[in-house]
């Protein structure tokens, strides 16, 4: 029998988005909403965003990683380049990131092209992790199919004898892709579902800013 969800409601009355008071650059405006959700109770990780690629396979796929760079350059996240999303990504380049922060109804998406970062940029930012992060790079086989939790605990146990007083090397399966944004949407949640949804697009010296129907 279908679950009806029918009552599952919420009137969303926080806050507008308006054209005149929102940033003419995109970057500039993800970093004001992205500063106020950070300041307001009732998200544990703000910099959580999901990215959706098209698989080998032809079907989309989305999943939850976490942002840890961003500027006029692009949106930086780090995986193993061999997993299904690292594949899924040199296969094509083409993505969306989506940003969801209900403390303040708010929601971003953006499109963009993906592109590796430097090996010394992902090998400084992998030198910075706790070394259980680093280890845990290493024993992954991410998105193989693997028999049971066992293998990665002792795959573990092995990697901290050989490395144990060492410096933990970057794999050179692992690193971070660049996402350079060719449109942004803002999303506002607003009473009676007529949210505010505002779209930033590529308009020459400047971006191009038009109101959508929500």
């Amino acid at each position: 029998m279908a679950e009806d969800l029918g009552g599952y409601r919420k009137s969303y009355e926080k806050n507008t988005l308006t054209q005149e008071h929102s940033d003419a650059n995109p970057y500039n405006q993800f970093k004001k909403w992205f500063k106020e959700v950070e300041e307001t109770p009732g998200v544990d990780e703000v910099n959580a965003m999901t990215v959706a690629t098209i698989g080998v396979d032809g079907f989309p796929k989305s999943r939850v990683v976490l942002l840890k760079s961003y500027d006029e350059a692009g949106f930086v996240f780090y995986t193993n380049y061999t997993s299904e999303k690292g594949e899924a990504i040199t296969h094509n380049s083409h993505v969306c990131l989506s940003f969801f922060w209900p403390n303040l109804e708010r929601q971003v998406i953006i499109k963009g092209i993906a592109e590796r970062v430097s090996e010394e940029v992902s090998t400084a930012y992998f030198q910075s992790r706790p070394r259980g992060s680093q280890l845990g790079a290493w024993t992954s086989p991410q998105s193989d199919v693997i028999a049971d939790r066992g293998y990665l605990e002792k795959r573990l146990e092995e990697l901290e004898t050989k490395y144990e007083g060492k410096e933990i090397p970057k794999p050179d399966f692992w690193g971070g892709f660049v996402i350079k944004p060719v449109e942004f949407e803002f999303w506002q949640g607003r009473s009676n579902r007529l949210h505010d949804r505002l779209r930033y697009t590529p308009g020459g010296v400047n971006w191009k800013l038009e109101r959508l129907a929500p």
